[in-house]
């Protein structure tokens, strides 16, 4: 993917809160390994791993929170908006690593380039859309009402429809998805199993009828 969560540039140092040992105790008591009971060793045994995507959406949500902090004038959460969303956007274009060609450029439309152009590099339709999945999904876990969220907004789908038009046109490729076409292996397969012969099911079925009708009469 083309978004990288790293941290912005220019900005404060961040710090962490860290625990605050007194003096008096400064020397920590490591517990024996006889005082750890077996259901706090299972516990964290079983403690599930955060998955890829829970990783990303937690980077691309402190990506964002720190973007908003650095904003000028400062934004909080309650106060952002489908602007700040789109805003938030544009300025990850000048990490993005797909060329997108200018309706100017010679290689406009063509997927498959001969030689290299000055065109801008900017962030796929794909990685967006993407991204902005994951910021919904983080904002409403973080206490936000789905009615309120800003990656929700109209503006933004909009945003997003017209990037991927553009970038269809500009890299000559197709973002339409391709539908299923249906399996027809098992259709082939039956129509492929010999059929029974009618006629040789009649004689066999006379003859049957013959031999019990003699054997009845005698």
């Amino acid at each position: 993917m083309d978004i990288v969560s790293e941290p912005i540039t220019k900005n404060p140092p961040i710090t962490f809160e860290t625990p605050i040992i007194n003096s008096s105790t400064s020397s920590m008591i490591t517990p024996s390994s006889s005082a750890i009971s077996p259901a706090t060793t299972a516990d964290s045994v079983s403690t599930p791993t955060p998955s890829r995507y829970e990783n990303q959406k937690r980077r691309d949500w402190n990506t964002f929170c720190q973007y908003l902090r650095n904003h000028r004038p400062p934004l909080s959460l309650p106060m952002c908006s489908g602007a700040h969303v789109l805003e938030f956007l544009r300025y990850l274009d000048q990490f993005g690593k797909t060329k997108i060609h200018n309706q100017t450029c010679p290689f406009f439309g063509l997927p498959n380039p001969p030689a290299p152009c000055p065109c801008p590099l900017r962030q796929a339709w794909g990685s967006l859309d993407a991204l902005i999945g994951r910021l919904r999904a983080a904002y409403e876990e973080h206490g936000g009402r789905p009615e309120a969220n800003p990656f929700g907004a109209r503006a933004v789908r909009l945003y997003l429809r017209d990037v991927r038009d553009f970038q269809a046109k500009a890299r000559g490729v197709s973002y339409e998805k391709k539908r299923k076409r249906p399996n027809n292996n098992n259709n082939n397969s039956n129509n492929n199993k010999p059929k029974p012969n009618m006629n040789a099911m009649l004689i066999a079925s006379s003859a049957a009828s013959s031999t019990t009708t003699t054997t009845t009469t005698s």
